[in-house]
């Protein structure tokens, strides 16, 4: 019998992983379906609900469940006879699931941004979104809308995406340097509130990080005579005054990209307890392109370029000291939008993420995109790459006495290489954390844990959604030391990214329910709440109620007892 040690283990799967035929490479990538439904309603202007609408309960919502599922994502997609172009442009719609002792209530308000109330005063698209460009005003004369295109486009206020929690106040936040603090109890917008205005940054993620005591951090990108910086930043965990938004932020460290002019768009970041994580990946923002979109008749996203030439760099930073460490990290060009969590161990950072071999997804969000039906959307599924969660370990220890030309990974649970190049570089390969399965499942997005108590620490459990569509259409809860998976999936039905609930004392990791607003584009069938036993991957109880959802982005469970 041939006996290997664990490192030669590893080497020898990196050895057979790459010399699989190119097919099955190809199967991690992209697939081969017919017959999607077509999910066009999904993104289709839905009218606000902003009185409470009792919930037709199935099953049973457990009555330790006190609090609000609120869930961010666009909701009108169109003024007048103007229409976005892309997903991520539409109007904010805030959404409450509102639980308390096994009752559910559900409400909606569009979020009262500038952006929103321009354009509905106008009849118009007014702010340009990623996109969207905003046409001149038809009112003004030929050359006054000539001169309006060398105009510098204005950021939108259109928070979309996320809702994020600073100082112990709720905001909804998109990628912009603009995010409102909203109430949510009633979903009321309250203030607009300008990062700029606190620390030299020209936008932050709608994905901050939160060390137990309540300390934040984010990301947000500065440009200036310095030239374009990738920054990290810290809010403090508490307010001096009431009235106190971000006082107190700082930025502690700026990273420099590899091409200032050309510097990565980033979505999210990794953190442990003592470094945050920064992938530099190769979707590219073209400064030039994006500064002069306007004047050229092009919106945002047309600066924005998947550029797989480039290797894709991961930088690691103290949160103590706010210095870079020495080395680099370098991996093949990947696309990552979420991360899944990240943790020390034995003199490595093992960082886990949802990404995928090809970067093109963003153009796939367009709304037309959406909307199709038939073989076009077949196609345009089948040609979308698989986003799956992989894992890479990262070496801290590395300096000129290290050797060269081996795996550093000496973590005895762990497939991922990390091999030295030079004394600030090492080249890190991605361990799989899952079976063909999921594969079949159509990948993995919009990874959540338990955050409260395991971010920054080691875990078993993830969970997301299944992307068998170019929306999710099931749940699944992933075990990270088998890699098999538990599925929840309806036909019909498309959820939303699973939020877990931990149980009142709770001594295990998935002890708890998994929240998740599912939405149909079938018109008899009703939107609703569906609630699941962490454990058991089974439903509890569903609250439906009689309005129509679009699919989002993001949302967070407000406990009542916060």
């Amino acid at each position: 019998m041939l006996c290997l040690n664990p490192t030669m283990l590893k080497l020898v799967k990196v050895v057979i992983n790459s010399s699989l035929p190119s097919s099955r490479r190809e199967l991690a990538r992209f697939a081969s379906v017919q017959g999607l439904e077509c999910i066009a309603p999904l993104v289709k202007t839905v009218e606000e609900t902003p009185e409470p609408v009792t919930a037709d309960i199935t099953g049973e919502i457990p009555s330790w469940i006190n609090g609000s599922l609120l869930r961010n994502g666009p909701g009108k997609f169109e003024f007048g006879n103007q229409r976005y172009n892309h997903w991520f442009d539409g109007m904010a719609l805030l959404h409450q699931f509102k639980v308390e002792n096994g009752t559910v209530k559900y409400k909606s308000k569009f979020l009262q941004s500038d952006s929103f109330k321009i354009n509905s005063e106008h009849n118009r698209i007014v702010v340009s979104e990623f996109g969207t460009l905003a046409m001149p005003d038809p009112c003004k004369n030929v050359f006054q809308r000539f001169v309006s295109r060398f105009e510098m486009q204005k950021p939108t206020d259109n928070s979309n995406v996320h809702y994020v929690k600073y100082m112990g106040d709720y905001y909804v936040s998109t990628e912009t340097n603009y995010m409102h603090k909203v109430d949510p109890e009633t979903l009321a917008s309250m203030e607009k509130v300008d990062w700029s205005k606190f620390v030299a940054v020209n936008g932050a993620t709608a994905h901050p990080h939160y060390d137990p005591n309540g300390t934040s951090y984010n990301m947000g990108n500065s440009y200036s005579r310095q030239g374009t910086r990738y920054n990290i930043i810290r809010i403090p965990p508490q307010k001096t005054n009431d009235s106190d938004t971000l006082q107190g932020a700082q930025i502690i460290c700026s990273i420099p990209p590899q091409d200032g002019a050309k510097p990565s768009y980033y979505h999210s970041f990794g953190m442990t307890e003592n470094y945050v994580v920064f992938i530099e990946q190769p979707i590219k923002l073209n400064l030039l392109e994006i500064i002069t979109a306007k004047m050229r008749g092009k919106c945002i996203s047309d600066g924005i370029k998947w550029e797989p030439d480039h290797e894709t760099v991961i930088h690691v930073a103290s949160k103590q000291t706010g210095q870079l460490i020495p080395v680099k990290y370098y991996a093949k060009p990947l696309a990552v939008f979420h991360q899944i969590n990240a943790f020390e161990d034995q003199g490595c950072i093992v960082l886990d993420l949802c990404f995928s071999d090809d970067g093109g997804a963003l153009t796939n969000f367009k709304i037309q995109n959406l909307r199709k039906s038939g073989q076009a959307l077949d196609e345009m599924y089948n040609t979308t790459a698989r986003t799956l969660p992989r894992r890479f370990v990262l070496p801290l220890d590395v300096d000129s006495s290290t050797a060269t030309g081996q795996n550093l990974n000496t973590l005895p649970y762990s497939s991922a290489t990390a091999v030295k190049r030079d004394d600030r570089k090492v080249f890190v390969s991605h361990e799989d954390l899952h079976l063909d399965d999921l594969v079949e499942a159509g990948g993995l997005e919009l990874p959540q844990i338990n955050y409260d108590k395991y971010n920054t620490k080691k875990y078993r459990y993830f969970y997301g959604c299944g992307f068998g569509h170019l929306v999710g259409d099931s749940l699944l809860k992933m075990d990270i030391e088998t890699k098999e998976m538990k599925m929840w999936k309806e036909p019909g039905f498309y959820p939303s990214e699973p939020v877990f609930v931990p149980a009142p004392n709770a001594t295990e990791e998935d002890e708890g329910v998994i929240l998740s607003a599912v939405v149909t584009p079938q018109q008899e069938k009703n939107t609703f709440l569906l609630v699941l036993d962490a454990k058991s991957f089974t439903e509890l109880g569903r609250a439906a109620v009689p309005v129509k959802m679009p699919y989002g982005f993001h949302g967070v469970f407000a406990s009542s007892k916060q």
